[in-house]
């Protein structure tokens, strides 16, 4: 049995290490922009100047609302959470009983110092305390393109921002699904009026590889690890 268990620890370690993961690299083609269709040249009636192929708006302002056009992200995350539990659980049990009558008399043994007479006693107390507490901040700014126009006029924003250091590459991935009406006269919008949004910021080089664990590492802290 004891070998059994080894085979099968050394079997789990050697396919937590062989587990293939592709780490994230610039230009991947799902955050990449989405260009716009190009307009077919549509002819002028004799004698006017309005293109419908051409948007000239003089009482608004100019915001994204088409696949291709590009909006600014604020990114104003800020998460904090916390959770408390005390829990105290205490049982006590005493259990009683004679000396029973038997045909109206009372049966003792050993000159009167045993009887049929006993008691019961038992206690059982449980404490458990527990407390977590997290917290995350995120600011910044990334511009991302439409990716699609629904139905309903919200718009599918996708877009990624890497920056190159001397220590490694940094980079922020944001998607989501945003109203018109969140978006400001700036064209800019709150990360917060994202609806179903994947916000990443990582990075890659020597200073990320520095602060992960090995594989076999994860492995012994992870679930997989039974003792």
């Amino acid at each position: 049995m004891m070998f059994r268990s080894l085979v099968s620890s050394f079997s789990l370690i050697v396919l937590c290490g062989c587990q293939s993961f592709v780490p994230p690299a610039p230009d991947d083609p799902y955050f990449a922009p989405k260009l716009p269709q190009t307009a077919q040249q549509q002819q002028l009636s004799g004698g006017s100047l309005f293109s419908t192929s051409n948007e000239m708006l003089l009482y608004e302002d100019k915001k994204a609302n088409r696949i291709g056009d590009i909006i600014t992200i604020e990114l104003t995350e800020v998460t904090d959470a916390t959770k408390k539990a005390d829990t105290k659980t205490k049982k006590e049990s005493d259990v009683q009983l004679d000396n029973p009558l038997i045909a109206g008399r009372n049966y003792v043994f050993n000159s009167g110092q045993s009887s049929f007479e006993t008691s019961l006693g038992m206690e059982n107390e449980f404490r458990g305390e527990s407390e977590s507490k997290q917290s995350n901040k995120l600011n910044g700014t990334i511009s991302v393109t439409v990716q699609n126009v629904l139905p309903n006029g919200n718009l599918v924003v996708r877009g990624e921002k890497w920056i190159t250091l001397n220590q490694g590459d940094e980079f922020i991935r944001v998607s989501g699904i945003l109203r018109p009406q969140d978006i400001s006269a700036e064209n800019t919008a709150m990360s917060s009026r994202l609806a179903n949004a994947r916000i990443q910021y990582s990075g890659k080089g020597a200073l990320a590889d520095s602060n992960s664990q090995g594989w076999l590492a994860r492995f012994f802290n992870s679930s997989w690890w039974p003792f």
